[in-house]
């Protein structure tokens, strides 16, 4: 049965199974000191494009997402996000369970609203009561968002001057980061990113890999004993080879983000499927992400011939699910969905 669940539903991009196999054998430092892991943040660094920025490797998205607010925030700070933001949603209270509280806000088309920030902040510094509250030192967003939906390079430096005028960090989940880049409706770049967040991961578990995440401190800003605060929080993984050797192929000849515009590319031919067949979306994503509004009835009997997400319900008779493309989406796969859609074998 084809899948469409996940976009990391596949193992990996065959060439990085390649290289794995290939140094399989080699006898090499353990927690990310090996020399695959060298070249890699090297790489990483060069497609960042700017000085001052270290390079990190974490084996998933809620381990880094986790780890990285846990270590730059102090223990009375809290981190803003959306309310349908992945860590207020998604991840099991994995950053309260750390001892910080997500302070959740409004959100237009899944993107945190830059006005709800300012407000909030404002009041926030207003608040006689405020040494009583979780104080908050961070902003967290995604890109793309749960939704699909990107930031634009306005949006983000609006959120990032708010960030500046209240001295709190700028953090971006890139989990999904190479869909977003590789959209055809985007205008931020990589180098956009590192400009205007503190610290951002690319990620590699949805994009090519078979897990991992690449941090980017982007201001000298990695917290002190970094490596240390990982394998404190049992996020630390002994063989960092793994992670290396995958980014340093991810990060060769641009793979990462042929990758990332091959499934760009499916994800709009998987939508002009839909539109063509008056299927209605629940918002407009320019990302490997779709959202369909389906009939509860037909949701049941599509399931017979195809996988794809629940997100949430629409109303009494119908149900949003996602379809999600991804680097190892195929034509055939596509071709499978049309002939589900239309109801053939």
């Amino acid at each position: 049965m084809v899948s469409f669940e996940s976009d990391y539903i596949a193992g990996a991009h065959p060439e990085v199974i390649k290289r794995l196999a290939e140094t399989n054998l080699e006898p090499l430092e353990g927690y990310g000191s090996d020399k695959y892991c060298e070249c890699a943040k090297k790489k990483i660094k060069e497609a960042v494009g700017k000085d001052n920025t270290e390079v990190e490797f974490l084996a998933g998205g809620t381990q880094t997402n986790a780890v990285i607010i846990s270590t730059m925030l102090s223990d009375w700070e809290a981190v803003i996000a959306a309310n349908t933001g992945h860590i207020s949603l998604h991840e099991a209270g994995a950053v309260e369970y750390t001892g910080h509280k997500v302070i959740a806000l409004a959100q237009k088309n899944g993107k945190l609203d830059s006005d709800a920030l300012r407000v909030y902040l404002r009041d926030f510094s207003a608040d006689d009561n405020r040494e009583h509250m979780p104080i908050p030192g961070m902003v967290y967003i995604s890109h793309p968002t749960e939704y699909g939906t990107l930031y634009s390079k306005k949006e983000l430096k609006t959120i990032s001057d708010i960030c500046k005028e209240y001295s709190i960090s700028l953090f971006l989940d890139g989990a999904r980061l190479g869909y977003g880049l590789m959209s055809y409706d985007t205008d931020l770049t990589l180098k956009d990113i590192a400009e205007y967040c503190d610290v951002f991961y690319i990620g590699g578990t949805k994009v090519g890999a078979l897990c991992g995440e690449a941090v980017v401190f982007t201001n000298g800003n990695k917290p002190k004993h970094f490596l240390t605060s990982i394998k404190k929080r049992g996020a630390l993984l002994a063989k960092g080879r793994l992670l290396g050797v995958q980014f340093d192929t991810l990060f060769t000849d641009g793979l990462y983000f042929k990758i990332s515009r091959h499934a760009t590319d499916m994800a709009e031919k998987m939508k002009a499927l839909f539109v063509s067949r008056g299927y209605k979306f629940f918002i407009d994503s320019p990302t490997n992400q779709q959202f369909i509004i389906l009939e509860n009835e037909e949701m049941e009997k599509l399931k017979e011939k195809v996988r794809f997400g629940f997100w949430e319900k629409y109303d009494g008779e119908h149900t949003v699910v996602r379809f999600a493309t991804s680097w190892s989406t195929t034509e055939n796969d596509l071709n499978a969905l049309e002939m589900a859609l239309d109801g053939k074998e």
